[in-house]
């Protein structure tokens, strides 16, 4: 029985694919006929196939035979072979050795695996895990604004759509006189600024008897909340709820 030994072998790359022909044994055919050449010796090679990627390495099952002339050095064409040939080959593939394994995963690949699994098995945690509780003020910004309710932010009234040349913009407190169905009458304070201060350091007691133009509501998430006016002049954007 011959040995598994490497004895020829011949190699196909690709970028991330690797085959090898591994010779597994090789016998002298004395007794046969060299159908291509008859009177040059021949030599029967057993094969198998070695494929590795980056992620496995895998043996085939199933051997193959070449024959070889020994005085050209070239493989004989399979449609050459003679009946004996075919049979001297089974004979020597049943004595050809198992090979070391069939499939087998690199280190690339069995980390290729972990990853996977804990991506999917995030994505399934995330899918099914309860929503993170709300905050206070989250909550309250994601209520439909009511007449009485009062907010910080900004209001800025053009006086022309889309034109900021000439716009009116102040920082302050803001509220609802009234509602009516989806129009909001909103009031501003009595002290507005210009410019950013922290909400605390601004009235947010005292408001104006007369509202700002009619608007209504365009945008509302538990991070701001957004008026405008119908002719697009008037917009109000608001950041905070006063607790009530």
């Amino acid at each position: 029985m011959a040995n598994f030994v490497v004895v020829r072998k011949q190699t196909l790359k690709a970028m991330f694919f690797h085959i090898q022909k591994i010779e597994q044994s090789t016998h002298h055919t004395d007794n046969l006929q060299n159908p291509k050449t008859p009177g040059n010796p021949m030599v029967l090679g057993v094969y198998r196939n070695k494929a590795r990627t980056i992620f496995y390495t895998i043996y085939t099952k199933k051997t193959f035979g070449e024959y070889w002339d020994s005085v050209e050095n070239k493989r004989i064409s399979k449609r050459f072979w003679t009946p004996e040939m075919k049979e001297y080959y089974q004979q020597k593939a049943l004595d050809t050795p198992k090979p070391p394994f069939v499939f087998k995963m690199t280190v690339v690949g069995w980390l290729f695996i972990l990853l996977f699994i804990g991506v999917f098995g995030y994505l399934i945690y995330d899918s099914v895990k309860p929503p993170l509780a709300k905050s206070e003020k989250h909550v309250a910004m994601e209520q439909a604004p009511v007449m009485g309710d009062v907010y910080f932010g900004r209001y800025e009234i053009y006086k022309e759509k889309g034109n900021p040349l000439g716009m009116e913009g102040r920082f302050g407190w803001f509220k609802v006189l009234k509602v009516e169905g989806d129009v909001y009458h909103i009031a501003k304070s009595t002290e507005m600024n210009s410019a950013h201060r922290p909400k605390e350091e601004m009235n947010s007691t005292s408001f104006e008897s007369k509202s700002l133009p009619p608007v209504k509501l365009t945008e509302q998430t538990g991070y701001n909340v957004r008026f405008k006016s119908d002719d697009g002049l008037t917009e109000i954007y608001i950041t905070d709820k006063q607790e009530s």
